[in-house]
């Protein structure tokens, strides 16, 4: 383990930090808030400490995959709890463990809510709050690659860690240039929703705040109802922009290249498009006689499909009033998620197709046994690898969901509540239904449950390994010497 690297970058995850607390302090100066302070206190304290240990750099800035998957956990982490610091100095919300939850859910762009009433924080609590999903959204680790110099290949192994999906690849052949394109496009799409939603008459700061909900696919908003109050405009608007913000980047990538047929003909976009436009039919079907009014049913069942399936979270209505087929496919949506390479999250798009492929080229293998048959994505062979991976986080995740289901019902809580509970956070969406529907927040849970569900919304975050090597004894166990006799 390079110990002196790891160190070096959790610095710069401090100084960035800090960096970005820059915003909620000028928030807090415009409304005139003394909460502002509280942020101020946190930012140098932890500008000063980041400082301290990225003033002499590594010799050695070589690391591999097994230092990339605990630097980005320790970040996650590190990120949390210096960014939960404000909300409990400024009295917002006062209980660390709280705090922490929140900010976890923030940073993983998850959404679920300790808070019953949003609108009596401060406006630069309410900042930080929805900041947390734009940075966490395309992740703090890819913007460090687009800044700081580091040797071979510990920039892919950062990458890896940290990007949602199956497999990551680099958009150009220098990641350093991949990280500044994606985030490129990031902000690009984040101010063109500003944009669209100041034309839609919403105030400012509500346009920045929600367009960082959207980007980040969190679902944090500034008022207790969500999205329910705003106009139909604005629901459409939040619609399309979860979908985009749900597209694996290299799609937009390859529009910004010119290769448009390559784009639209990218299989795991057209199965994403496939799976919202066939729930939206199902769900129309069950729902037409509870929303009499077509339009209205038709801009509602794209939100709520939008909005599970991109793991955002915001509601336009209570879809825990809904019909069971309808709360189903919900349900349902939560775990198949966004598409790789997005800011979305869920098991991925791309996960489900290598499985249903899988389990097509079984069932063929005991047809014709002699037959050879490679699994294809995107034209392209799978290797063996790939699939691995596959199967052993399908086994993983399922093995987390239901440890985590048992270890929450120990409250006395219902099925339906324990299960959406982890199924939302894990799969990083806010809401899911009963005690933890989209009117409802998860403040009633023990410490106990809290500590669970934070660590779900981590794992489902980075991809579950990560976050369990820090488990791992070996990891930080030095390894020994060999010693040679003469």
């Amino acid at each position: 383990m390079n110990y002196s690297v790891v160190r070096y970058i959790l610095g710069w995850i401090m100084v960035i930090e800090a960096v970005f607390m820059l915003l909620p302090c000028i928030v807090a100066i415009i409304y005139g808030e003394q909460q502002g302070f509280a942020f101020l206190w946190v930012l140098l304290g932890s500008a000063l400490i980041g400082c301290i240990n990225v003033i002499q750099k590594p010799k050695n800035m070589n690391f591999y995959l097994k230092e990339g998957f605990v630097t980005v956990a320790l970040s996650w982490i590190l990120l949390s709890i210096i960014g939960c610091l404000p909300f409990v100095i400024n009295n917002d919300i006062p209980k660390f463990t709280d705090a922490l939850f929140e900010t976890i859910s923030g940073f993983t762009t998850t959404g679920a809510t300790i808070l019953s009433d949003v609108e009596a924080l401060a406006k630069c609590s309410l900042f930080w709050r929805s900041f947390t999903h734009w940075i966490g959204g395309m992740g703090v680790l890819v913007f460090l690659l687009a800044i700081l110099p580091m040797a071979g290949g510990s920039h892919m192994n950062l990458m890896r860690a940290e990007s949602p999906g199956p497999s990551v690849g680099k958009l150009v052949p220098k990641v350093r240039h991949t990280a500044i394109y994606l985030y490129g496009i990031y902000i690009v799409l984040t101010i063109i929703e500003i944009i669209f939603l100041l034309a839609g008459k919403m105030g400012f700061f509500e346009a920045v705040t929600t367009a960082f909900g959207t980007a980040g696919t969190g679902g944090f908003g500034i008022r207790n109802d969500s999205l329910i109050s705003a106009s139909p405009y604005i629901q459409w608007v939040v619609t399309v922009f979860m979908i985009l913000f749900g597209v694996n980047f290299s799609v937009y990538f390859m529009l910004l290249m010119g290769k448009f047929k390559q784009a639209f003909l990218f299989e795991e976009l057209r199965v994403y498009l496939g799976i919202i436009f066939a729930s939206a039919v199902i769900m129309f079907i069950d729902m037409k006689d509870i929303i009499t009014e077509v339009g209205d049913c038709i801009r509602h069942i794209f939100f709520q499909i939008g909005s599970i399936m991109t793991t955002t979270g915001f509601s336009s209505m209570d879809f825990n009033q809904w019909p069971d087929t309808s709360k189903t496919i919900l349900v349902m949506l939560m775990f198949i998620g966004a598409c790789a390479g997005s800011t979305g999250g869920g098991i991925k798009v791309s996960r489900f197709i290598i499985l249903v492929k899988t389990m097509l080229k079984e069932l063929n293998s005991y047809l014709h046994p002699r037959s050879v048959k490679k699994i294809k994505m995107e034209g392209k062979p799978l290797e063996h690898e790939t699939l691995r991976a596959t199967n052993v986080y399908f086994i993983t995740f399922f093995l987390i969901f239901a440890t985590s289901v048992l270890l929450i019902s120990l409250e006395g809580k219902g099925m339906v509540t324990n299960f959406t509970a982890v199924s939302a956070t894990i799969n990083n969406i806010g809401p899911g239904l009963e005690l933890v529907g989209p009117m409802e927040n998860f403040g009633h849970f023990t410490d106990f449950s809290k500590y669970v569900l934070m660590f779900d919304m981590l794992a489902g975050r980075l991809e579950l390994f990560p976050l369990l090597l820090l488990f791992c004894p070996s990891v930080w166990t030095p390894k020994k010497k060999l010693k040679v006799e003469a």
